[in-house]
């Protein structure tokens, strides 16, 4: 297989194909440095055709929390309060400037995941 641009979902998979059979190749090495290539290619053609979009706010939030056992009570002092915690969780309001910073200074949640607009629920 002769290396090129990945314009055509066959290319994809036979470039998938190829850096499977070349998984294990050692770096510094002919086939190491071909699997480096490739995957650069699977990467790009990834980011163009398969983007994942960004989540709503508040599920990064629970992310985070779940993924570094973090509690909502935790949250209260970098939110406001119990209740406003509640709201922002419930979808009734959104982040304001000041949680943002708070959750990304304190928590490191990064500013992309939280600056998005979330979905509101009205009452």
């Amino acid at each position: 297989m002769e290396i090129r641009p990945i314009k055509t979902e066959e290319d994809y998979t036979a470039t998938l194909a190829e850096v499977e059979r070349l998984f294990d190749a050692a770096p510094d090495t002919p086939e190491g440095d071909r699997l480096e290539v490739l995957t650069t290619l699977l990467e790009a053609y990834e980011k163009n055709h398969y983007s994942i979009p960004a989540p709503d706010p508040v599920e990064a939030i629970k992310y985070w929390m779940e993924s570094r056992s973090i509690t909502r009570r935790e949250l209260e002092p970098l939110m406001g309060s119990r209740a406003r915690v509640s709201e922002i969780f419930n979808h009734r309001r959104g982040l304001t400037l000041t949680m943002i910073r708070n959750l990304h200074d304190k928590l490191g949640i990064p500013v992309e995941a939280l600056i998005r607009p979330s979905n509101l629920r009205h009452a």
